[in-house]
């Protein structure tokens, strides 16, 4: 009997080890997290209140970009610039939609294009969109975050 309990004590004393868990390592544990996002996508787009309804992520995020080139197009498509520059058909805007909901237009030129007043026509954009519909940010992994991207407004020329 007394050997059966030695051999018990042994037995526990020895298992112990077994039930002793290594705490992983925060630092690796964050790594490893980071390396899982993709920080090129978001997990929802910008939206306006048009586009809320919509439960679909394809539809929403094509109504978002189809509302905003539209409220652009008709904003700047009354202004000075079909008159300044009638051959400009199109302009790229970089469309900036920042956490706190507030929004950047930058008119984007090619390098070498010297045609155009980049100062006057940035005013003209900033002048006409400056009271722009409310947007709301894009959101990753629950918080608003910034967004960049350039749409191609097309210039409508009247005759």
């Amino acid at each position: 009997m007394k050997k059966i309990a030695i051999f018990i004590l042994f037995i526990s004393l020895v298992s112990c080890q077994y039930f002793e868990k290594q705490v992983p390592d925060e630092k690796k544990l964050l790594e490893q997290e980071l390396k899982k996002i993709n920080w090129d996508e978001v997990d929802e787009f910008p939206s306006v209140l048009q586009c809320d309804t919509i439960k679909d992520a394809e539809i929403k995020k094509q109504c978002f970009f189809d509302y905003l080139t539209q409220t652009i197009q008709d904003r700047i498509g009354i202004d000075t610039l079909q008159i300044l520059y009638p051959e400009m058909d199109t302009i790229e805007v970089k469309v900036t939609i920042n956490p706190d909901a507030s929004l950047q237009f930058e008119p984007q030129f090619s390098k070498d294009s010297v045609t155009y007043d980049r100062t006057k026509i940035d005013s003209i954009l900033t002048a006409r969109l400056s009271d722009f519909p409310k947007v709301e940010p894009a959101i990753k992994r629950g918080i608003k975050v910034k967004t960049q991207f350039v749409l191609p407004v097309i210039i409508k020329v009247e005759n």
